[in-house]
């Protein structure tokens, strides 16, 4: 598939929750991790989303939120994967930080280079990956 969100993520659905309006559906990725998209009711009917289906699972960089200590802190976002920064390729105003999970699956993120040096992101960093599941579009197979 060819689009311009930088994540792709390939997984099985694991769980479909239908809402009156919306549904959650948690996807299985191979590392063991698991993503929740939150999509309307319709576009799981149109689509044909249930457990077993694979499927792509799109978020588009400045979605994703890079947390390095939570401070005893919870957040709402459902999407938090702990990772490590592979690579910080700083830009003019905002620099794309590329983080590695545990089943090998890449994240890319991008911040501002304000939020890199107070962040102090660095390539080996422990980080978590995060945004919510609202910013994230499922693909299945045409």
């Amino acid at each position: 598939m060819q689009a311009s969100a930088r994540n792709q993520f390939s997984g099985t659905v694991s769980e479909v929750i239908i809402g009156a309006v919306n549904a959650e559906v948690h996807v299985g990725l191979k590392g063991g991790e698991t993503l929740v998209a939150s999509v309307t009711k319709e576009s799981v009917e149109k689509l044909g989303i249930k457990a077993g289906l694979e499927v792509v699972a799109l978020v588009k960089a400045p979605q994703v939120i890079i947390i390095t200590d939570f401070g005893g802190y919870k957040i709402s976002a459902r999407n938090q994967l702990p990772g490590t920064v592979t690579e910080v390729k700083p830009g003019a105003v905002n620099s794309e930080i590329d983080i590695e999970l545990a089943g090998g699956d890449k994240v890319a993120a991008t911040v501002t280079n304000d939020s890199v040096e107070t962040l102090g992101l660095r390539k080996g960093q422990a980080v978590t990956a995060t945004f919510k599941a609202g910013a994230v579009i499922l693909a299945v197979p045409a």
